[in-house]
C-alpha cells in the first residue's frame, strides 16, 4: 500500500523484485541458505517469488510460515493466487496457528518468531515513513540492540537508482 501499487498489472513491481533480486544474490554469496517469512500480499510475495527463481541457480530455500490458516482468504483473487503457487514452491510451509484468524495476537506472534528464528531481515522501507512496516522495523531493532540481529535495508533511493538504470539501459538498446 504504501507503494501505491494497485495491482499485479503495475510496472513498478518488477523495479521491487530487482532489487530484492540484487540484494538476496549479494546474500547468497555472504552464505544466506534459508528466507523465512510470511508470504504478506504485496512486497513479501513479490520477494517470495524472486526466491523461487533464484532457486533454480543457487543453493537458497524459502521456508513460508503465515501466522494462521486461510491468512490469504481475505485477499483479491490474483494475490490468493500468488500465495498458492508460492506456497506449492516454497521448501517449507507451515502456519504458526493450526486455526483461522482469531486476534491481533497472531500477527504480533508472527513477527516475533519470524525476530527469533532468523539472524537477519531484508526490508523494502523508507526510515522516515515506514507506514504498515514500521510495526516490524521497531521490532527488529529492538531485536537487535540484544543481539547480532542484522536488518538490510532496500530504500526509495534504491529503487529509484534501479529505474534510472534500467532508463539508461533502455535508452542504449535504442541507440
Amino acid at each position: 500500500m504504501e507503494l501505491n501499487i494497485k495491482n499485479e498489472k503495475d510496472t513498478r513491481i518488477e523495479f521491487v523484485k530487482t532489487a530484492f533480486k540484487q540484494r538476496l544474490l549479494s546474500l547468497i554469496d555472504e552464505g544466506l541458505e534459508w528466507v523465512i517469512m510470511s508470504g504478506q500480499m504485496g512486497v513479501e510475495l513479490w520477494a517470495a517469488q524472486v526466491i523461487i527463481e533464484l532457486k533454480s541457480t543457487y543453493p537458497i530455500k524459502l521456508g513460508i510460515f503465515p501466522p494462521f490458516l486461510e491468512y490469504e482468504s481475505r485477499w483479491p483473487e490474483v494475490y490468493q493466487e500468488a500465495f498458492l503457487q508460492v506456497t506449492e514452491q516454497a521448501d517449507f510451509y507451515q502456519p504458526l496457528y493450526n486455526e483461522n484468524y482469531k486476534a491481533p495476537y497472531q500477527f504480533i506472534k508472527k513477527d516475533y518468531w519470524l525476530l527469533e528464528k532468523s539472524e537477519g531481515c531484508l526490508m523494502l522501507v523508507d526510515e522516515d515513513y515506514p507506514g504498515s512496516v514500521g510495526y516490524f522495523l521497531d521490532k527488529a531493532k529492538q531485536h537487535q540492540e540484544k543481539s547480532s540481529y542484522m536488518i538490510v535495508f532496500i530504500t526509495p533511493n534504491d529503487l529509484e537508482d534501479i529505474v534510472r538504470e534500467q532508463q539508461v539501459n533502455d535508452q542504449m538498446e535504442l541507440d
